[in-house]
This record gives structure tokens, C-alpha cells and sequence, in this order.
């Protein structure tokens, strides 16, 4: 017989895919988006708003020697009175932020008020009520460093309200 040629057979190639490499890369994006998750989500701080069931309360007179309203103001400015305005236990006074400004005066204060809260034998230990009211003009970090004052002198009772009152909006005008 002739000749025939002989059939050529082709190399069998391994159907083995590695792997290795593939995983390596799936484990860095997986770590990637758990740091960046982590670092997206947003930093608040914990704020405790009483529910009284009632907003526009006046203050009852035996409560005013307790209040202390603090006004925010721009340019870092703070003023604070304890009481009403009409008629205060102490006089609006400007006063800076930091150890030896606000933080003093509402430490001060709020050891007084549960000074005489024991002394008299008052149950209710809960200290000063601050009302914290920032003016359009003053700056967030201004609304931060008080309420990190509320959490660093241990002042339970405290709300943020947005309006000023006619006398306030004039005492904040005077410079």
C-alpha cells in the first residue's frame, strides 16, 4: 500500500485555569470597598430631645433660676443670662469658649443648682436646663463646641432652638 501519511494528533492542552491571581485581586477589592464604606458613613452625635408634649411653654418661675439660654453668634461670639431676659438672675454677659470661659460658668452653675437641690432635699437632680440658640450668622463648629461643652460637663437637659426672640435679636445687635 501506498504510502499513507500518519495522522498527526494534536497536543492535549490542560483545561486547568489558575486561579491565584484572581483571588488575590477579589480579596483587595473586597478589603477596598470595606474601608471605603467604613469611612463614607456619616459621623453624627447622639442628641436626646425630651418629648413633653409641648413646645411653647413658658417657664415656670420656680424653673427660671435653672435655664440658662445661650445665644451664638458670628465671629466664635457667645452670650449667655440665666433666666428671662425681661428679667434675669444674671445679666447677659459675652464670654469666650473653652476651659476657662462658657465651660466654667455652666460647671459653676450647674454645681449650684445641685448644691441647693440636695441641701433642700429636692429629688430631682437633674441640674441646669441650657437653651442653646445659634443665630443664622454663627458657624456649625459653634454649634458643635457647645453641645461637646453639654457632653464634657455632664448637662443632661439641653435643646437647640432657632429663633430669637425680638429682645435677643437687639441684644445681639449691640457690639
Amino acid at each position: 500500500m501506498e504510502n499513507l501519511p500518519k495522522k498527526v494528533r494534536s497536543k492535549k492542552l490542560s483545561t486547568r485555569v489558575d486561579l491565584t491571581a484572581m483571588v488575590s485581586v477579589s480579596f483587595l477589592l473586597i478589603i477596598f470597598f470595606m474601608v471605603t464604606i467604613e469611612l463614607a458613613k456619616p459621623k453624627a452625635m447622639e442628641l436626646d430631645f425630651p418629648d413633653h408634649g409641648c413646645c411653647d411653654c413658658i417657664p415656670r418661675y420656680a424653673e427660671e433660676n435653672r435655664s440658662v439660654t445661650i445665644l451664638l453668634d458670628k465671629n466664635d461670639k457667645i452670650t449667655y443670662f440665666i433666666g428671662l431676659l425681661e428679667n434675669p438672675v444674671k445679666k447677659p454677659e459675652k464670654i469666650a469658649y473653652g476651659k476657662e470661659g462658657i465651660h466654667k460658668e455652666l460647671l459653676k452653675y450647674n454645681n449650684a443648682v445641685l448644691d441647693y437641690s440636695k441641701k433642700h432635699g429636692i429629688k430631682n437632680e437633674r441640674g441646669i436646663t441650657v437653651i442653646i440658640k445659634p443665630s443664622k450668622k454663627s458657624n456649625y463648629s459653634n454649634l458643635v463646641e457647645i453641645l461637646d461643652e453639654m457632653k464634657i460637663t455632664g448637662i443632661k437637659s439641653y435643646a437647640i432652638v432657632d429663633y430669637y426672640t425680638p429682645e435677643e435679636e437687639k441684644l445681639l445687635a449691640i457690639k
